[in-house]
């Protein structure tokens, strides 16, 4: 018999041994423990730290956007009391530098919608100015991603018409030499080194004064030619071409001119304006400046009421009405209950067809329809998910027409302030398909919509149907407008062209089976084409672009009549008066001014 009481002390002394080491680990995994929830604690204090730093951080960067500004506003103030005093030209350029990577509240379209605003200008639609919401396309879309400054409205490159940079600054962010007229100096100069003397470019004085002596001569003959079939030498122009062939491509060299180089009969220059004329046909126009509008922030959109009395312009925060005749300003609108941290730009306004209301887009994807009279709000439409870029109003002046970033149009009753349709664009291509530029055709029955997929779309007002997708331009649409006649839709792109629509069976007095046709591409802008306007009577179309310049352009023949070179940053937004021979401009150089465009009499 083996004896027990040894192996019973040996398991006593295993256990006591296995008890000893489970006590030894439960400590140490006590201690881990400890130790896990010190350093959890250590790293939420980090955390904490490092989210207080980026909000210091974030506050120092607002504080520093504002201060740039408030220099800015004060530097522009004194350079202008400078140049009316007569004192000597300032070369144009930006005042205060920007570090690359920085964004500020100065700096299209297309209006970043997530980021600060960069160089001045409020983020556009695509790249307009701003940008509109990030996209993942080449300009954004507009419910992408955040935008920032120099994006399109909806993440991409600057609305077309878009302002990029700060006052002075020329393209997606350089600047540009710049002659003694303000107008940027062409490649050809630059390669000549000619970025101080102005010389001629693409026209020589030769070339200028033969062009002038064949247009006398011209003239000679058709004074011959009789009294009882005498034409002006304006319409000659114009019947030679009265409908141009399908699809034909229109070009203007006048954004390449020297105006040195043009003769005095063929320009007209002001104290800090000029317009230059085409060499190639008769001159039918006269411009004048009649009013410049200073404002404290980049002017995002301008627009006439119907009795042609007033002008509305829309900037940070504010809504201004002006007087047309005098030049004074007789009210603003800026809603209180707004909030009031960052900017808040009005990127859209327009007059009810009664003058009675004014109804405002902006950033904070709000619509305002404002009493003129009582200068108070009447209702304030919500649903759109990003910003408003474009309003209008239907004919008979019952319905709002909206356009956003969210690739909706809507419409809205007026009195009800509810949601009537919404349309929406699920046919997604290249990009996202944010909504620039929304107008109602003359009859009311026809909705058209630009948007920073490329594409213009049309819609039946009644049934909310939409009716044909209008493809053709190569980058985003930034603005669209129906003829008088309703027989034409009129684009402006980022292509740097516009186009001509003819509406075939959409139109008026289209017949069946007809589909939309492009008429004529127009060619002459150095940059993004960000607003197109048709005149009243429907002779003439004008277009301001990213390069600083108007153009008119004569819809019959597809040619351009003259460039117009008065502002110191983007053109964003061109409108012609419904009832005068006015036309009105909004700049990323704070200012809006009122023009005067009349016919000139042909020389007998």
């Amino acid at each position: 018999m083996v004896p027990s009481a040894p192996l019973s002390s040996r398991v006593t002394e295993l256990l006591d041994a296995l008890r000893t080491e489970y006590d030894s680990l439960n400590q140490e995994a006590s201690n881990m423990r400890l130790f896990k929830d010190e350093y959890e604690q250590r790293i939420s204090n980090q955390i904490s730290e490092i989210q207080a730093v980026q909000q210091n951080l974030y506050e120092l960067e607002r504080a520093h956007h504002k201060i740039k500004q408030q220099y800015e506003e004060e530097i522009l103030r004194l350079r202008r009391e400078l140049e009316a005093r007569g004192g000597p030209p300032v070369p144009p350029g930006p005042f205060l530098q920007q570090p690359a990577g920085l964004g500020g509240p100065q700096g299209q379209p297309p209006m970043a919608m997530g980021q600060p605003h960069s160089a001045g200008m409020p983020p556009g639609p695509g790249g307009m100015y701003g940008g509109m919401p990030p996209a993942s396309a080449a300009h954004g879309g507009p419910n992408g991603s955040a935008m920032a400054p120099g994006q399109g409205p909806m993440g991409g490159e600057p609305h077309p018409g878009a302002y990029m940079g700060p006052p002075g600054s020329y393209g997606p962010g350089g600047s540009v030499p710049m002659n003694a007229h303000g107008q940027p100096v062409t490649p050809q100069q630059q390669g000549a080194g000619m970025g101080k003397e102005r010389k001629p470019s693409l026209v020589t004085p030769q070339q200028a004064q033969q062009a002038q002596q064949q247009q006398q001569q011209q003239q000679q003959q058709q004074q011959g030619a009789g009294m009882g079939s005498r034409q002006t030498p304006t319409q000659q122009a114009r019947n030679m071409s009265m409908v141009p062939s399908k699809g034909v491509v229109a070009s203007s060299q006048l954004a390449d001119m020297d105006p040195d180089s043009v003769p005095a009969s063929m320009k007209h220059e002001g104290a800090d304006w000029f317009v230059i004329f085409n060499l190639k046909i008769p001159r039918s126009l006269n411009i004048e400046n009649v009013h410049t509008l200073d404002h404290t922030s980049v002017v995002c959109c301008v627009k006439f009421s119907n009795d042609g009395k007033y002008l509305a312009t829309g900037c940070n925060r504010t809504t201004q009405i002006w007087n047309v005749a005098t030049g004074k300003k007789e009210c603003f609108l800026a809603d209180e209950n707004a909030p009031k941290n960052g900017d808040l730009y009005i990127r859209a306004v327009c007059f009810s067809p009664d003058g009675k209301y004014l109804v405002t887009g902006a950033e904070d994807k709000q619509i305002r329809i404002w009493d003129v009279q009582k200068r108070s709000i009447k209702h304030v439409l919500s649903g759109h998910e990003q910003d408003i870029y474009s309003l209008d109003f239907s004919p008979d002046g019952s319905m709002i027409l909206s356009g956003s970033g969210d690739r909706t149009v809507r419409l809205w009753n007026l009195e009800t302030g509810k949601e009537v349709y919404k349309f929406t664009i699920d046919d997604m291509g290249p990009k996202d398909a944010g909504v620039t530029s929304v107008a109602f055709s003359p009859n009311g029955k026809l909705v058209a919509a630009a948007s920073l997929d490329k594409m213009i779309r049309l819609w039946d007002v009644t049934t909310a149907t939409p009716l044909q997708r209008i493809d053709g331009h190569k980058d985003s649409v930034y603005a669209v407008a129906f003829s008088p006649d309703g027989q034409s839709l009129l684009s402006g792109s980022l292509d740097k062209t516009l186009r001509i629509w003819d509406l075939g069976r959409y139109g008026p007095n289209g017949r069946p089976g007809e589909m939309v046709t492009c008429r004529s591409t127009l060619v002459g802008h150095k940059d993004f084409v960000l607003s197109v306007a048709y005149s009243p009577d429907g002779n003439w179309i004008v277009s301001g672009s990213k390069d600083r310049g108007v153009q008119f352009w004569d819809p019959r023949t597809s040619q351009t009549q003259c460039m117009l070179q008065g502002h110191k940053n983007s053109v964003i937004s061109v409108a012609l008066s419904p009832t005068q021979t006015f036309f009105a401009t909004g700049s990323g150089d704070c200012r809006a001014r009122i023009w005067s465009y009349e016919n000139r009499p042909a020389p007998m």
